[in-house]
């Protein structure tokens, strides 16, 4: 993690919270982008990340921030698309269900191997895999406790628009989010591993 990194991310948080369609909302959506941040400075010397993994939590936190500026069923850009294409939906949210597979999946990576968590590397795939359902799960129960405490209000933090398998979906598009980084991200992550001198 640079400067150029705490910038973007701080030019990204500051813009989402001016005047986003939902203050709620957009404290619900971006409170993991700030609680990652908050993780990443106290372990930056302790245990710095590869600059692959360090560049996916950016990109990640830049879609929470987004979707917490306009709410995940209000994105424009997603609307146009929506639009264009003639869908039932904007489909913003699926893009972040997507990144919660695609990001953790190569952060519970880094850690297993650093940590030498999981000796076998053949267990390595399923074990992140795990992870990450389990984390869109935990996220999804997480969405239903706001939902019930806070009655319509969550509403825009829910983002269903209405689709009765939008639980299921949400952990289907994490689910391929994790599969499609670590067939892609694979090799590339375990050269940054070595050059950095984490893994032999």
């Amino acid at each position: 993690m640079n400067k150029l990194w705490l910038l973007v991310f701080a030019v990204v948080l500051v813009w989402s919270a001016i005047n986003p369609a939902d203050y709620f909302t957009w404290f619900l959506e971006v409170l993991p982008a700030i609680i990652g941040l908050l993780v990443l400075l106290a372990t930056r010397k302790s245990f710095p990340l590869t600059p692959l993994v360090y560049a996916l939590i950016l990109i990640h936190c830049v879609i929470l921030m987004v979707g917490g500026h306009y709410t995940y069923a209000e994105v424009p850009l997603f609307d146009w698309i929506r639009d264009s294409f003639g869908l039932a939906r904007n489909n913003y949210d699926k893009v972040g269900h997507f990144a919660q597979g695609f990001i953790p999946a190569m952060v519970a990576r880094e850690i297993l191997i650093r940590k030498r968590v999981v000796l076998v590397r053949s267990w390595l795939a399923f074990l992140v895999v795990c992870f990450c359902l389990a984390l869109s799960a935990f996220y999804e129960l997480i969405e239903w406790a706001v939902a019930l405490a806070s009655g319509e209000s969550a509403e825009a933090f829910l983002g269903t628009q209405g689709y009765v398998w939008d639980t299921q979906s949400d952990m289907g598009f994490a689910l391929v989010g994790a599969v499609s980084a670590l067939l892609l991200l694979g090799r590339w992550h375990d050269r940054q591993l070595r050059n950095a001198g984490f893994t032999s």
